[in-house]
């Protein structure tokens, strides 16, 4: 039973993380936007 509730749980993070993943994109707030001048973290 532990197993189900633990697994559950990871699902729901799961699918949280990915719908802010989702949502940053549509609105241009996450990703590359192209201008490797400004990345400092790529490289």
């Amino acid at each position: 039973m532990a197993t189900w509730i633990i697994g559950g749980i990871l699902a729901i993070i799961v699918a949280a993380v990915i719908i802010k993943m989702v949502r940053d994109k549509r609105s241009g707030n996450g990703g590359c936007d192209g201008n490797c001048g400004k990345c400092h973290g790529c490289h």
